[in-house]
């Protein structure tokens, strides 16, 4: 299936449903828009992109936060049978031209509020807020019959950069079968219909948004919203009666500490906690969104098993998942309401998985098989190659275990592997997940650093200095790190924690992240922090 098939179905399934709403207000847009209409804006503009001289193969990019227009825009390329470029709208100047020339993009669309980052010639620039800079969107929601376009499943839809985390993003060919495969897959696991409502923070510029957050919910002709806004969720949440919400495990961290606290404010909640605890959830969905809540999806992150376990406890279904850019990018998720702590779930129907070079502790690397894994690397055959075998294995170079249940449990990075003189592996996140519960941590990473020649445990934090001054730890931040460091790490076994205080480096400035917000660890290679520039 195209995704244009199956946009087509949920059109003439539910052409008056509310497909997308707008969370703030946009410039010449609605604030929200049926399928009938999101269809109607998307064939106009295809018209229009089609006058400009976009043909099949052409690639078009994207640079915005997600609106209405941006879906349109989206669906009238793969319309044409365009290729999308989502491109960040943090990135870059420079960032942004390699992107473009590396692509070789005809246009571009953008607000305005971003065009002093986009190159003023040799692309053609469409404006979303139809101001005087560049093309106006409007310009191009053109009358007339919209160009018939063969499109196969196996033509290109999306041409995504990876984030990067060690270096040379590349570019990711996802075609049409790609991501509705993965859409599929989802849908036959995951209980959603149409009369859900989704809030996301996660944006269509990255792949886990798109199809997660826009292109799921159009799948099955539910409502899709999206926010930045931190501060505004829980009133967003109830405004809109959210049945749905796609959140980062540090929200959610933050979330469930913050709604302890309420109920055990009271001696009636901290008494009905232990003895009924759904009963307590109960009251909690229904000061959230009045009782329309099912369930959280979180990503991009390791989340607390025991937040996961205390939201499901709560009757609050919590579903976690994994995938990458690769596998358009859902690999798996875990049931909302899964007793396994840890585990993102087995695989979704039509995907395989397995380990290749499974250690003593059982830890091996996780390889994917499936119609969602990519068509190749942009324009790098023998990186292509490298990933993927002949039998189609994609080697996604992260560390897992599989139980028997055939569910996945991750580990980390190959690459990120500390390995010890004793010849016992360190996982660097697993210590990262530790330490960054610390509350004077505002960030860390976790490396393999040298003494006398052996290889040890280091971290690199950056603290959180306003939690460190309410404590009165301002005059010696290092020495209030470490011993909090002492005590959260009794929780890893003794090989994976850190030895010395000289071994726990503050630096001043956050670390440089990928727009999924990873730390580029390739930048602290060998010990040093080399220049991103």
């Amino acid at each position: 299936m195209t995704i244009l098939e199956f946009l087509f179905r949920t059109l003439t399934r539910f052409p008056g449903r509310i497909a997308i709403r707008n969370t703030k207000e946009k410039p010449q847009e609605p604030q929200e828009v049926t399928y009938r209409e999101l269809d109607q804006m998307a064939g106009k503009l295809a018209i229009g992109l089609t006058k400009m001289g976009i043909m099949k193969g052409d690639r078009v990019a994207i640079m915005s936060r997600p609106r209405i227009r941006f879906a349109a825009a989206f669906l009238a390329i793969t319309r044409l049978g365009g290729w999308v470029i989502p491109v960040d709208p943090t990135l870059t100047v420079s960032e942004v031209a390699d992107i473009l020339n590396r692509s070789g993009a005809k246009g571009i669309f953008a607000p305005q509020e971003l065009f002093e980052r986009l190159p003023q010639e040799g692309i053609e620039r469409i404006n979303f807020d139809d101001t005087d800079k560049g093309t106006a969107f409007s310009s191009l929601l053109l009358d007339g019959t919209a160009p018939q376009v063969k499109i196969d499943e196996k033509d290109i839809a999306v041409l995504a950069y990876t984030s990067g985390t060690t270096g040379g993003a590349k570019g990711v060919l996802l075609s049409h079968g790609n991501l509705t495969a993965d859409i599929e897959g989802c849908i036959k696991v995951m209980p959603i219909t149409e009369q859900d409502a989704f809030l996301s923070i996660a944006p269509w510029h990255h792949i886990l948004g798109l199809t997660t957050a826009l292109l799921l919910p159009l799948y099955t002709g539910a409502l899709t919203m999206y926010t930045d806004d931190y501060r505004s969720i829980a009133q967003l949440m109830k405004k809109n009666e959210v049945t749905i919400f796609t959140g980062v495990p540090k929200l959610y961290h933050a979330m469930y500490e913050k709604l302890m606290a309420q109920v055990k404010s009271s001696f009636m909640g901290r008494m009905m906690l232990p003895i009924a605890p759904r009963l307590v959830g109960k009251k909690i969905k229904e000061s959230l969104t009045d009782g329309k809540l099912r369930f959280f999806i979180s990503g991009s992150a390791p989340l607390d098993p025991k937040v996961a376990l205390g939201f499901r406890r709560l009757g609050i279904g919590l579903l976690e998942g994994y995938g990458l850019t690769e596998t358009s990018p859902v690999v798996c998720f875990c049931d909302p309401f899964s007793r396994k702590a840890g585990s993102v779930g087995a695989p979704i129907p039509g995907a395989s998985a397995k380990m290749i070079d499974v250690r003593a502790d059982g830890v091996g690397e996780l390889l994917i098989r499936g119609p969602i894994v990519m068509q190749g690397y942009y324009e790098n055959h023998g990186a292509t190659s490298e990933v993927i075998d002949a039998d189609g294995w994609f080697q996604t170079g992260d560390l897992a275990m599989i139980d028997s249940d055939g569910e996945i449990y991750l580990k980390g990075r190959a690459k990120n592997v500390i390995v010890l003189e004793s010849g016992k592996n360190v996982y660097p996140e697993e210590v990262e997940w530790e330490l960054s519960r610390i509350p004077y941590v505002e960030d860390v990473l976790v490396r393999g650093g040298e003494l006398n020649g052996r290889e040890v445990v280091q971290a690199m934090i950056y603290p959180n200095n306003e939690a460190l001054e309410k404590d009165g730890h301002s005059q010696d931040p290092l020495r209030a790190i470490w011993d909090a460091i002492k005590v959260r790490q009794g929780r890893l076994a003794p090989h994976k924690r850190i030895r010395r205080k000289e071994d726990v480096i503050l630096v001043d400035e956050p670390f440089p992240k990928t727009s999924t917000m990873d730390i580029k660890r390739h930048l602290y290679k060998g010990g040093n922090h080399v220049s991103d520039a």
